[in-house]
């Protein structure tokens, strides 16, 4: 063993320990210059590794319609970018890496993105990307961080394939490729109900208007907060408060009677070329808005959504404004249908001017009662009625078209409804506008000088349909999440009666006479009775009056069906410059076809209800096959006996008796020689041809159905050759 040599050894150990001492101290030094000297550097950094407090946005609710139809969905949308300074910026060897796969991939990456986006050229996407790669930014470096690689936002289908494309399908902080995800409104049924529904503004993602405005912050939900920050080599985002997403709203619109509406009411403005038009459906018992259609033209002609002037356009009525002013007399018992009033020759002078009913050309009406009155919509008699028991009072009058509720405040949830405007007798004013005149009442009492929006009328018609129960129109009925309704609306009722029952059954037989047997025939149906009013008004044009180049006019119906047992009811109003101008004839129209539509397409009706005592529930059999008739008798559940024939046990024809005198179907067969002609009427034209040819006869037919005349008698003697025309009908 070898002897330690001290000399030898302690020198090394001692160099070895200053060593690491000088490095200890170096280590130190560093960090202290670190933490003092380059502070700020690395407080940037670090800000760049690390987001506190990051805005995470939840989804916005949906919007569907009655029966669970979306209306309107949040789906995810993106922007996509480039950030040509990915990464570390000392990693020089993966900065070249990158720069050779971007040239040799460059190619590929324009030509798929063409693919994507045809209607940009593969060298028009080079030319952009290469010029946002060569861009100098304000801190000396080259290299545009946010440069859009397509300027709108594109869906998620269109997302992916872009992210598979070469070089895009590099990692975030290795290729650069990122984007920013959007929440995009979704129309499934394009522009139905539009306004209704409403829309939301793309920049905050708050709504803009219709129901996505006024429930918003019920949509919308409540926004998370998350941390992004930096792990090794990856992003990770660190929940701190979850995103709450937003609740669905439930509507009252039904889609398939808001098509019906709306197919209608477009129908009719084109033809009436109309520069707007509105048509409300409205359910009886509950006030729930199936159908709200507002339409105006725009200068390309087509007809679009812009306002809901359902809720919020304020006009003169029109005659539609005549029943609440003839419900007020009847309920204050000032004259009842019977009442006769003196409408001369259609011209009257009323405190200097003249009112005139629409036939004073023709000699007007002469003396007719209430109720005919309202069937023809006599101006006349309205006027006199009113001016008549109420101009010495005339508040008493306003009082009552308040009280059966023609100018209630509805305070509906939809942002920019506006209330009626019926003024209170004031003679003391300066403003004219509001100055009470002896002209005033005569010319209100017939839709002049008020305001009120279509949905105020069809709320009124729709308490005369419901006995006087005036309802609050209902657009939302429940809010749910995660499929759970959390929050119930239920039906309101504003007045429980707006006048005596006497005085409403006898205004729903007036407006059920105006369509039977009035102006309004138009509106009804040969299938259910249609109850209602027509209303022709003429439309001011603010300042410049009445009557300023071409006349404008406000055609109305409102009414309800069926008038036996309203179910619903339903305003549809149009306007349009110049003649010809009918309420009736245009606006009944579209009521028309909105009623029959929704009775046809909407009424689920039990078999069993459907029963006719009177009807003939047995077919009527033909003569002929009696194989083929007894096949289908008894698929029908009709016992059957015999062959060749059609009538019953009892000997009498089978078509024509009720099911409650059926006891059994007899068809007999008629023997007769084969040379002698047959009888034939009333068989159809297969087995009348079959037996005929059979004796040998030529058989030649005119017409379609059963037979109803053979050339050849019955009873005489065939012959060879011979031929018979039958004559079907």
């Amino acid at each position: 063993m070898s002897k330690f040599e001290k000399k030898k050894v302690m020198p090394r150990y001692m160099a070895i320990a200053v060593l690491l001492t000088l490095v200890g101290f170096a280590i130190v030094g560093k960090a202290a210059y670190i933490m003092t000297g380059k502070k700020s550097y690395w407080d940037t950094v670090a800000a760049k590794m690390k987001q506190d407090s990051v805005s995470v946005k939840p989804n916005r609710g949906n919007i569907l319609s009655c029966d669970g139809q979306l209306m309107a969905s949040s789906i995810p949308e993106y922007k996509i970018f480039m950030d040509f300074q990915p990464g570390d910026p000392t990693d020089t060897a993966w900065s070249r890496k990158r720069d050779s796969i971007w040239t040799t991939q460059l190619d590929s990456l324009c030509e798929g993105l063409h693919q994507i986006f045809p209607n940009q050229s593969a060298a028009e996407f080079r030319e952009q990307l290469e010029k946002g790669r060569h861009k100098k930014m304000r801190n000396g470096t080259v290299g545009a961080r946010h440069w859009p690689v397509w300027k709108r936002r594109i869906d998620y289908n269109t997302f992916a394939e872009v992210h598979k494309l070469p070089y895009f399908s590099l990692p975030t902080n290795k290729g650069g490729f990122h984007w920013k995800t959007f929440n995009a409104r979704r129309h499934p049924f394009g522009s139905l109900a539009q306004r209704t529904v409403g829309q939301v503004k793309v920049a905050s993602d708050s709504g803009y208007c219709g129901i996505e405005l006024s429930y918003d912050s019920i949509l919308r939900g409540v926004n998370g907060i998350s941390h992004h920050q930096k792990i090794r080599d990856r992003y990770m985002n660190i929940t701190v408060a979850p995103p709450v997403d937003g609740a669905d709203i439930v509507t009252t619109i039904d889609v398939g009677m808001q098509d019906l509406a709306e197919r209608a009411l477009v129908e009719e403005l084109e033809k009436d070329n109309a520069s707007m038009g509105v048509a409300i459906l409205m359910e009886v018992k509950t006030g729930d808005v199936k159908a709200i259609v507002n339409m105006t033209q725009g200068n390309d002609g087509r007809y679009r959504e812009v306002e809901n002037h359902a809720i919020s356009y304020r006009c003169e009525p029109g005659s539609v404004f005549k029943t609440a002013s003839f419900l007020v007399a009847l309920d204050d018992g000032v004259v009842d249908t019977s009442f006769v009033i003196h409408t001369g020759n259609g011209v009257m002078k009323m405190y200097g001017s003249n009112m005139k009913d629409h036939n004073w050309h023709k000699g007007g009406y002469g003396s007719i009662n209430v109720a005919r009155t309202l069937e023809v919509s006599s101006n006349i008699g309205v006027s006199y009625v009113i001016d008549k028991f109420y101009h010495n009072q005339p508040e008493k009058y306003v009082e009552g078209l308040y009280r059966v509720g023609i100018g209630a405040d509805l305070a509906l949830p939809i942002v920019g409804y506006k209330p009626p405007k019926i003024r209170w007798p004031d003679t003391k004013t300066t403003n004219k506008a509001l100055y009470w005149s002896k002209t005033t009442l005569p010319w209100m009492s017939i839709g002049y000088e008020t305001q009120i929006a279509p949905i105020n009328t069809v709320t009124f018609y729709n308490a005369i349909a419901n006995n006087g129960r005036m309802m609050r129109p209902r657009f939302v009925k429940q809010i749910s999440k995660d499929g759970e309704t959390i929050y119930e609306t239920q039906p309101e009722v504003i007045k429980e009666q707006i006048a005596r029952p006497q005085a409403i059954e006898t205004m729903q037989t007036v407006l059920r006479h105006v369509v039977s047997q009035g102006l309004g025939k138009k509106a009804g149906s040969r299938h259910f009775a249609v109850a209602g009013k027509t209303g022709t008004a003429q439309v001011s044009q603010g300042g410049a009056g009445y009557r300023s180049g071409q006349m404008w006019y406000w055609l109305s119906f409102c009414g309800y069906f069926p008038a036996d047992n309203p179910l619903y009811s339903c305003i549809v109003c149009l306007k349009k410059p110049g003649l010809p101008a009918s309420g009736g004839g245009m606006a009944g129209a579209v009521f028309h076809q909105i009623s029959e539509g929704v009775m046809a397409k909407y009424m689920k009706v039990k078999l069993e209800d459907a029963h006719d005592s009177t009807s003939v529930l047995i077919p009527e059999v033909k003569n002929g096959n009696v194989l083929a008739a007894d096949y289908v008798l008894n698929q029908l559940g009709i016992a059957t006996k015999g062959g060749w024939g059609g009538n019953y046990a009892d000997g009498t024809p089978i078509w024509g008796k009720t099911e409650s005198n059926r006891q059994e179907v007899r068809l007999t067969e008629t023997k007769q020689p084969r040379n002698s002609m047959p009888d034939v009427t009333g068989m159809g034209a297969r087995d009348a041809v079959y037996m005929l040819e059979t004796r040998g006869l030529k058989v030649r037919l005119s017409g379609t159905g059963r037979v109803k005349r053979q050339s050849v008698p019955f009873g005489a003697t065939l012959r060879d050759g011979m031929t018979c025309e039958l004559e079907l009908n």
